[in-house]
């Protein structure tokens, strides 16, 4: 079954690439101009959202070097314990809504101080693979396209991020521990 699907997963890129050529060719659609300008778009968006990652970074950066996730860690030590949370995964889970790459940083320290196989990287790992970058999202998409209400999105990601994250804790308790 491994092979089996070892060998679909490096087929299934270049397959679907084909199936929009020839959707695009029956279509009659210019499918390379449009390639090119989504390119052009996408690297505009980039440049846009550049300070953004560069103040969530920091962000992280100096609320990890100034102690407060250890005193984080110590406040909310009896509830992690209780869940038997290991608490390494404090920082990931306040980091998750707010950046993709903070908690890749994030879960690359807790493999590297805990080990790959692990309890608390088997939890960080699902942890991020259960929740989205809520902030990051929510600034980057509606900003690009101009909405700037956007309360009620928040708070549903950020619900959904909370659910997640319990879920996850609840499921690798189920399967790990």
């Amino acid at each position: 079954m491994i092979k089996i699907l070892n060998s679909l997963s490096i087929y299934i890129i270049p397959f679907m690439i084909t199936i929009i050529l020839i959707y695009a060719t029956y279509k009659k659609s210019p499918a390379y101009e449009s390639f090119v300008d989504g390119a052009k778009e996408g690297f505009n968006i980039a440049i846009k959202i550049i300070p953004y990652l560069i103040a969530i970074i920091v962000c992280t950066a100096v609320f990890r070097a100034s102690g407060a996730i250890d005193i984080l860690q110590n406040i909310l030590k009896p509830i992690l314990d209780f869940f038997k949370i290991p608490a390494e995964t404090t920082i990931l889970m306040i980091t998750r809504s707010l950046s993709g790459s903070a908690t890749l940083g994030v879960l690359s320290d807790i493999i590297n101080q805990t080990g790959a196989n692990s309890y608390a990287t088997k939890l960080a790992a699902v942890i991020t693979g259960s929740s989205e970058t809520t902030f990051y999202v929510a600034s980057v998409y509606f900003g690009a396209i101009g909405i700037k209400k956007f309360r009620h999105a928040l708070l549903a990601g950020i619900m959904a991020d909370i659910v997640g994250i319990i879920a996850a804790i609840w499921i690798c308790s189920i399967f790990f521990l």
